[in-house]
């Protein structure tokens, strides 16, 4: 048998979850068992935090100290559209393939934009919306009524400002 780590030191885990969902034990236990930990229990907790996210996928990162594990969602930008949008709970068992449709507001995707701009390797502000506004054509979603490429090339030319940040 291995020898376990030290009790001490942090890992990070970071795993891809349907939020407000308990999620297969047996899926986390080749994870979570050397660290000692019970993966119904984590399984628990990722499904506790995940509660407002509930049906989407969302990125979870397990940050695990002396056989404790807190639970941090990391949003990622499609999640963050799809959320926008306000759609009803779907069960995904049930409902299979759904494109999502939906309006959002331009203050809103700049506000994504400024959520995710940690992540993002755009030098200003205006350079994340554009990957954002990118998200959003993807998902099929329209902006104030408009394609997102549309608002992107307006975005691009000068014709809708962006704050600086």
């Amino acid at each position: 048998m291995a020898p376990r780590g030290d009790p001490g030191a942090i890992t990070t885990l970071v795993l891809r979850v349907t939020g407000g969902e308990i999620g297969n034990p047996s899926a986390l236990a080749p994870k979570l068992g050397p660290l000692g930990l019970n993966p119904k229990k984590i399984g628990d907790d990722i499904a506790k935090n995940t509660k407002e996210w509930k049906g989407l996928k969302v990125t979870v990162k397990l940050t695990i100290q002396n056989r404790q594990a807190t639970v941090e969602v990391v949003p990622s930008a499609s999640s963050l559209v799809i959320k926008a949008l306000k759609e009803p709970y779907r069960d995904r068992k049930k409902v299979k393939i759904e494109s999502h449709e939906g309006d959002i507001p331009l203050e809103e995707i700049i506000d994504i934009a400024r959520t995710m701009r940690f992540k993002s390797q755009a030098r200003e502000l205006s350079g994340t919306v554009k990957e954002i506004l990118g998200t959003a054509k993807s998902v099929g979603a329209t902006v104030e009524g408009r394609d997102p490429y549309e608002v992107s090339c307006d975005v691009a030319d000068g014709t809708i400002e962006i704050p600086a940040e």
